[in-house]
């Protein structure tokens, strides 16, 4: 019998599902908001090794949870080469337009590689375009469309048609 550390090595698939599952988690955690949406982030290191987690609305009502996990590192060597595992898509565009956009905070912090379960749709803010943004400065993104539905569930409660 294999143990979840040995079948993640073995097989990449099961491990951005793993971290994806660990993301997803991360979001049942937020607390619940009319005008913004419930989204988990894990960032993991070269190694395999989580670096930080965080989640929306974890340590204030604007923060997003890419903005969350990544200010636990500030400016920390390791997030070279990191993946961030987020349950949406890193945006482009903030509503709070004293913040930067999840997507430049990637981008600034050198990350190699980010895994998202669905994209943003255009509910609160218009034209997200984070993947596009990342894709043309050369991180890689994944996205994992058969995980969306669950990612998605702690935010029922909004208009996601």
């Amino acid at each position: 019998m294999t143990t979840d550390f040995e079948e993640r090595e073995a097989n990449p698939g099961t491990t951005h599902r793993f971290w994806m599952h660990h993301a997803i988690g991360l979001a049942r955690l937020c607390p619940r908001s009319p005008t913004a949406f419930s989204v988990g982030a894990v960032i993991v290191g070269a190694d395999g090794i989580e670096l930080a987690h965080g989640y929306s609305r974890e340590t204030d009502p604007k923060v997003h949870a890419e903005e969350s996990a990544l200010d636990k590192l500030g400016d920390d060597p390791r997030l070279t080469g990191a993946t961030v595992y987020s349950t949406l898509e890193p945006c482009s565009r903030r509503a709070s337009p004293d913040r930067a956009p999840c997507a430049e905070r990637i981008l600034a912090a050198g990350v190699a590689r980010v895994v998202i379960a669905w994209r943003e749709p255009a509910i609160f803010v218009a034209d997200c375009v984070g993947v596009e943004q990342l894709r043309e400065h050369g991180i890689e993104v994944l996205e994992l469309p058969d995980l969306a539905a669950e990612a998605m569930s702690m935010n029922r409660h909004l208009d996601l048609s």
